[in-house]
């Protein structure tokens, strides 16, 4: 197999999908990148500087031209991940897939694949497209990869079985050209708890007891300053105390992003009481809402999902474990689990927005791993 491993990164957001490939091996190259956000494609340029990045309309762009800018139609891999409101599972009430245009996307994804025909593609989503109209839109999905000639099989991965102290579960499809054998990684930590899951439990691969448990809130975050409500630390203030906050400080000597909301007094109030679920909250003080709104992250456990919202403790289960405000961007981060030296563009709702929808650089590190050996 060549050394060179050319990769093309569809939706690439941040660009944190990729990052876990380059990690994983320097073999791995980007060679070309497209997301409609701006300020996300400016993160993902911003750390993959050799790369690159476009801000167009993929519906707009012709792959041939793209052959022509990058100067290679030979592309080993091709990832992405389609935006997915409309699959949701959070929103299982959006319209159908044919009168949601984002749900068609995937259809741009197979065109590149279809022009460049990698030797792998990697696709991936919520699991909420595994119910979607009954099951049909997955089964539409594999049958456009087989009339293009490609094998496919698809997992659903907790990012907790991967060193990423979330219980975040993305749907995974990879797609294999040359009746190479598909493979996915195994886990490399222990995490059965509570998450979305999937009623066929074996497209989830078996974590084994005996594995590493999986990282904690605190394991991942208790080395940053405390904070109060509108406060900013600009350095470090503590040594890292364990080796996961050793990996991503790496030697980042300026500590970024640690900036807390600014909390009116009423959600002050509301916070001092939260808990595990609203039901913590005295009904005086908050009346309706989902059960994860109002309320802290578990501080011995994986994080639930980090969402677009974070900021804002009436939208997801997003309080610090034991201070009394949101978790800052920096947090945030680390329990999507980019290191603390990966660059950000935009305001910080912008950069909260990126992290919400970004896929954790070690769960993409961990297909990189299971991609490697496909490719060998």
């Amino acid at each position: 197999m060549q050394e060179r491993i050319t990769l093309i990164d569809l939706f690439c957001g941040t660009g944190g999908f990729t990052q876990g490939f380059v990690d994983y091996s320097d073999s791995f190259e980007i060679v070309y990148a497209i997301d409609s956000n701006r300020e996300a494609a400016k993160t993902a340029s911003a750390n993959h500087a050799r790369c690159m990045v476009s801000t167009e309309d993929i519906r707009e762009t012709e792959p041939s031209r793209v052959a022509e800018q990058i100067n290679t139609s030979k592309i080993d891999l091709i990832v992405g991940g389609p935006p997915c409101q409309g699959f949701s599972s959070l929103r299982p009430n959006r319209s159908s897939l044919e009168e949601d245009e984002r749900n068609n996307l995937f259809l741009n994804f197979a065109r590149f694949v279809e022009y460049f025909r990698p030797k792998v593609f990697v696709l991936e989503n919520v699991v909420g497209l595994l119910t979607h109209d009954s099951g049909n839109t997955l089964a539409k999905i594999q049958e456009v990869f087989s009339d293009l000639s490609y094998t496919t099989d698809w997992r659903v991965l907790n990012a907790a079985n991967y060193g990423v102290p979330q219980k975040r579960e993305r749907f995974i499809l990879i797609g294999s050209r040359d009746q190479t054998p598909i493979i996915f990684p195994e886990p490399t930590h222990f995490f059965r708890g509570r998450s979305i899951g999937y009623r066929d439990k074996s497209r989830s691969p078996l974590a084994l007891e005996l594995l590493p448990p999986a990282i904690s809130v605190m394991e991942a975050i208790d080395d940053l300053p405390p904070l109060q409500s509108n406060e900013e630390a600009l350095i470090y203030t503590a040594e890292p105390r364990n080796k996961y906050q050793r990996q991503r400080r790496k030697k980042t000597h300026d500590l970024t992003l640690h900036r807390a909301t600014n909390h009116s007094p009423k959600i002050l109030e509301i916070i001092k009481h939260s808990g595990d679920n609203i039901s913590c909250i005295p009904k005086h003080l908050v009346n309706s809402g989902f059960s994860s709104c109002y309320s802290r992250l578990d501080a011995g456990g994986p994080a639930t999902t980090i969402t677009v919202k974070f900021q804002s403790v009436a939208s997801s289960k997003c309080i610090h474990p034991t201070q009394n405000r949101a978790i800052t961007p920096r947090e945030a981060a680390r329990l999507q689990g980019f290191d603390d030296d990966y660059i950000f563009r935009g305001s910080l709702t912008e950069i909260a927005a990126q992290l919400g929808n970004a896929v954790p650089p070690l769960l993409g590190k961990a297909i990189a791993s299971a991609v490697w050996k496909m490719l060998r």
